[in-house]
Parts: C-alpha cells; sequence; structure tokens
C-alpha cells in the first residue's frame, strides 16, 4: 500500500496519483475507477474527485472491486416487517436501470447471506430513497402490510429524518418553501416559475457552526422530493460541498467551490411509527469518516 498526504486544495485525485505514481493518465484513471484508490479511507471511484490540503490519499492495490458479492453494509435496525441500513456514499439506494449493480438492496441482501443463505429472497419493498452521493440511514419494508403503513407516514409527513450538511457561505436559518418541478427551464430540477407548477417541498435549515467558508447545517425535511436539500440551498446561494449538480450559479457568479471527496450530505436521523405494533422507532448515524474530516479541514468541530 502507497499513501500521501495532499499538499493543495482543488488538484483532481486521478492527477494526483498520477504525479505520485509516475503512471500514465490512463493507468492512474484505472486505478481510480476499480477501486484502489481511498481518500480519508473511503475508496473513491471518480478521478474527477478534487481534493483538499490535508486529505490522505491511499492506494491500495489488493483491494477487490467496489461492491463484489462480498461487500456489506450495515444494519442499524431490523424485525420482521422493517429493516433500516447505514447506507454509504457513491452507492444506489435502488437500481435505476436492469444492469445497475452494488445498490443499497444488493447489499442488504449480500449481508443476510453471510447469516442465511436462503435469507437474500426475503422481499424488499421500496419505502423511501436517499441520493447516490448522500450517506445515512435508509428504510425497507420487508412486509406489504409494513410498506403501505410506513408509505402513508410518509404521505403525511409523520416521518422524522433529519440531515447534517455542509453548505457554502454563511447559511442563514430558517423555513425554505418553494415548488419543485423536474425542469426549471436550464435542464434541471428546481423552483417552478409559477406557483400552479410543480410539488410542495418544505426544508427546515438550523446553523450548528459557521466553518471557513462554509457552514454546517442541520436540516430537517417537512416533505421529501427528488434533491431538495441540495436544491433548496442551492438556489438560496448556498450550494452544498461536494456539490456537482447544482452548483452552476455559483461558478457563473465567479465563486470557487470548496474541495471535497464527497457530497457533504448525511441523513443522521430516522423516526417513525413501527407499522404493526405502533412503537416510535428513533434511528441516529454518525457522521462518517470522510464527513467528518472534511468537517475538520473547514476548522469546525464534529457533532457528536
Amino acid at each position: 500500500m502507497s499513501s500521501w498526504t495532499v499538499d493543495s486544495d482543488n488538484e483532481a485525485l486521478g492527477a494526483f496519483v498520477r504525479q505520485q505514481t509516475g503512471a500514465s493518465w490512463s493507468v492512474a484513471k484505472r486505478h481510480v475507477g476499480t477501486g484502489k484508490v481511498f481518500v480519508d479511507g473511503a475508496r473513491c471511484t471518480d478521478p474527477g474527485t478534487r481534493l483538499a490540503a490535508g486529505q490522505k490519499v491511499e492506494l491500495r492495490m489488493n483491494a477487490p472491486r467496489p461492491h463484489d458479492g462480498d461487500t456489506l453494509v450495515p444494519i442499524v435496525w431490523e424485525d420482521a416487517h422493517v429493516v433500516v441500513i447505514d447506507k454509504p456514499s457513491g452507492v444506489s439506494s435502488v437500481p435505476y436501470d436492469d444492469r445497475e449493480t452494488g445498490t443499497a438492496m444488493d447489499l442488504l441482501r449480500n449481508t443476510w447471506r453471510t447469516r442465511d443463505r436462503s435469507a437474500g429472497r426475503v422481499p424488499l419493498h421500496v419505502v423511501h430513497r436517499i441520493d447516490k452521493d448522500t450517506s445515512g440511514l435508509l428504510m425497507f419494508a420487508k412486509t406489504k402490510r409494513a410498506e403501505l403503513e410506513l408509505a402513508r407516514q410518509l404521505r403525511e409527513h409523520s416521518v422524522r429524518r433529519r440531515y447534517l450538511c455542509v453548505a457554502h457561505g454563511a447559511v442563514s436559518p430558517g423555513r425554505i418553501e418553494s415548488r419543485l418541478v423536474r425542469d426549471r427551464g436550464d435542464g434541471l430540477r428546481g423552483a417552478a416559475r409559477h406557483p400552479r407548477q410543480g410539488k410542495r417541498a418544505v426544508t427546515h435549515v438550523s446553523v450548528l457552526e459557521v466553518l471557513r467558508a462554509a457552514s454546517l447545517c442541520e436540516v430537517r425535511l417537512e416533505t421529501g422530493k427528488t434533491h431538495q436539500i441540495r436544491i433548496h440551498l442551492s438556489e438560496r446561494g448556498h450550494p452544498l460541498v461536494g456539490e456537482r449538480v447544482y452548483i452552476r450559479e455559483m461558478v457563473n457568479r465567479g465563486g470557487t467551490p470548496l474541495p471535497a471527496s464527497r457530497l457533504l450530505l448525511h441523513a443522521a436521523t430516522l423516526g417513525f411509527e413501527h407499522p404493526v405494533d405502533g412503537r416510535a422507532i428513533d434511528l441516529r448515524s454518525s457522521l462518517p469518516d470522510d464527513f467528518a474530516n472534511a468537517i475538520r479541514r473547514l476548522g469546525g468541530d464534529v457533532p457528536g
């Protein structure tokens, strides 16, 4: 294994690996793409990832390809009706086409099989999703009864969801409401131009700590629309650190995005009423190491 410490901000991961190893661009890119490169202990497969000064990059030539069949996922809570996992960043919640593998559903089934070979045949019903680049708590139903009841709770906004994120600039706390559409006019999801268009989305933002050129925020979702947190903060002028999509307006204004090896958004808490016996279930996920290290580099304290 080889390891290096990054000296300066905003260097691309592929270029950094190439420089450190003396390999050709194609070889350096292959090392990253096949899961041999880790940033602050977390696998990173995008050679375009921007690094920050102080990050540790490791080249582990013996590391298996990402999402091999033996890849496991932490199970945070489970019974006969519901299972909640701690999804890593970079993993899709569910497959978006028939060819996609290595999703959270796949990792969960792999984990079950290590305990009981027949467990992989347990049905899984999708209740909600979190973005591929978001880490944290993700819930599936194991029975149709549980699926219907949890879907009802989500529709009625009684599921308790809080996220931690790092956003560019000095964020003002408050309530953000808009109506979101699939295309706001520039090809991206965002706020509708007309009040009768789109779906209502409500986000509550509080600021936990002011960082260097950024803010550590706790966000509570009242509704759960696709990319809601990312869109709402970006349209307020505070795109998330590590954002690749909703960053255009900041760049067009001459802003320089802070480097990050991942999107700094984490589903930290999940609360719901048990779909069968009505118990209050409240779960918590600690920040992954790569997220915590990013906060420290920006001069902040990691929430306990």
